[in-house]
C-alpha cells in the first residue's frame, strides 16, 4: 500500500494520527468547489490507497459518516464531574461547547458541508449525506451535552423534565439564525470575540430558563399567593 500502513478495520471515535490526516483531506475535498469527494479523489488527494479507505470507512456513506463526526468532535465542553459542581462551573461548560459549537459551525467546512448536504437532497438519487449530517451533528451534539445537563440537575443547578427539549431549547439560543444565514450566503462578522460574546450570551439565556431557581414547586398560575 502507498501509505505504508496496514489499516485498522473501521475509524472509531479516536481516530489515528493517519486517519485524521485523511479525514482533513476529506474535508478539503469537501470545500472546494472544483472537487468532488469519492474513494478516488481521496485516495489522490491523501496520498492514500484505496484499499486502506474501503478497509477503514467501508463505503462512500462509511467515509461521509466518519468526516462528519471528525468535524463535530472539535466541539467539546469543560468536562464535569459528579461533587462540587456549581453554577459557574456548568455556566463555563456551556460557554465552552457554544463556542467550538458556533466556530466549526461558523466555518468555511461546516457551510460547505451542509450546502453538500442539501443539494444532494434536493437532486433525489437516494444520497444519505442529509441523513448522515443529522445524526452525527445536532443528534450527535444532543447526545454530548445532555450528560452536562443531567449533571447540572443531579447538582440542583437547573430543572427540566425531557433533556431532549432543554437540550433542542439550547440549541435555539446558541445557533438562532447564524446557520440558515450562513448557507444563504451572508456574510456574518463572527470574529473570536463575538463568538464568545454569543456562547456567553447563550449560556447565561439558558441558566435564565433552565436555572431551578425558576421553577416553582407549582405552576405560576398556582403560585400567586391566592389560596
Amino acid at each position: 500500500m502507498r501509505d505504508g500502513e496496514s489499516g485498522a478495520q473501521g475509524v472509531g471515535d479516536d481516530p489515528t494520527p493517519r486517519q485524521k490526516a485523511v479525514l482533513e483531506a476529506a474535508l478539503s475535498l469537501i470545500v472546494d468547489p472544483k472537487a468532488s469527494l469519492t474513494m478516488s479523489s481521496l485516495a489522490r488527494a491523501a496520498s492514500c490507497s484505496k484499499e486502506s479507505l474501503y478497509k477503514w470507512f467501508g463505503d462512500r456513506d462509511g467515509l461521509l459518516t466518519a468526516t462528519v463526526r471528525w468535524q463535530a468532535s472539535k466541539v467539546r465542553g469543560v468536562p464535569l464531574r459528579r461533587g462540587g459542581l456549581d453554577r459557574d462551573r456548568l455556566r463555563e461548560s456551556l460557554e465552552q461547547f457554544a463556542a467550538d459549537w458556533l466556530t466549526v459551525l461558523s466555518g468555511e467546512t461546516s457551510v460547505a458541508l451542509n450546502r453538500l448536504a442539501i443539494g444532494e437532497a434536493a437532486g433525489g438519487g437516494g444520497r444519505s449525506l442529509g441523513r448522515i449530517v443529522a445524526l452525527n451533528g445536532p443528534v450527535a451534539m444532543g447526545r454530548r451535552l445532555v450528560p452536562v445537563l443531567e449533571l447540572g440537575r443531579e447538582a440542583g443547578l437547573v430543572a427540566f423534565d425531557d433533556a431532549g427539549e432543554a437540550f433542542r431549547d439550547f440549541f435555539g439560543l446558541v445557533v438562532r439564525d447564524v446557520q440558515i444565514r450562513l448557507l444563504l450566503g451572508d456574510r456574518l462578522d463572527l470574529s473570536p470575540e463575538g463568538i464568545r460574546a454569543d456562547a456567553s450570551r447563550a449560556a447565561r439565556h439558558f441558566l435564565a430558563l433552565y436555572g431551578a431557581e425558576q421553577r416553582p414547586d407549582r405552576p405560576p398560575s398556582e403560585n400567586t399567593g391566592k389560596e
